[in-house]
């Protein structure tokens, strides 16, 4: 496995298209003293989130964390976990307030050529069904699905099912 590409990007100079709005962004890798910020964002992003518990044994275990800031501040987070040549994502969010402005798309884009560049044959992830923006996100990105894992989420007193959506990162 590769080194993790540049941190100073344009998004245009990778392919992606241009949020409207949005310009440069700068990625930065998340430690544990960004997990106060990062679980604010995750609880005002979810209704059953992450604990911090989960984001400080992503750090422990060495998989890929990333912080996305623009002239703005933080405009995202994501986690991704390394299993030989194949990346799992396993966490993207964008706070809520900046959310539905294409950054979802800016940060998915530029972690598809992050994972493309360090040699990933694929990249997976869950999504919930319910979770609308997030499932048409990823298959407007060129994810499909490939499964299912019953039960997956947790919803009240029930559990949701997750769709198992991957793609080769080098496509489209």
């Amino acid at each position: 496995m590769k080194t993790p590409v540049d941190t100073g990007v344009d998004q245009a100079s990778r392919g992606g298209a241009q949020a409207q709005g949005a310009g440069r962004f700068r990625v930065r890798a998340m430690n544990g003293d960004d997990l106060d910020l990062v679980m604010a964002i995750e609880e005002r992003a979810y209704p059953y989130p992450w604990s911090r518990g989960n984001f400080a044994d992503s750090l422990a275990a060495g998989y890929d964390a990333w912080i996305f800031a623009d002239e703005r501040g933080w405009i995202g987070y994501a986690v991704v976990m390394w299993v030989v040549d194949e990346a799992h994502l396993l966490n993207l969010c964008v706070p809520v307030e900046l959310q539905r402005r294409g950054l979802g798309r800016q940060l998915l884009d530029w972690l598809m050529a992050d994972v493309a560049a360090r040699g990933a044959s694929s990249l997976m992830l869950e999504v919930r069904p319910s979770n609308l923006p997030a499932w048409a996100l990823y298959r407007n990105r060129g994810f499909k699905t490939i499964g299912v894992r019953k039960a997956y989420y947790p919803a009240g007193a029930l559990r949701e099912d997750a769709l198992v959506m991957a793609r080769s990162p080098g496509n489209g």
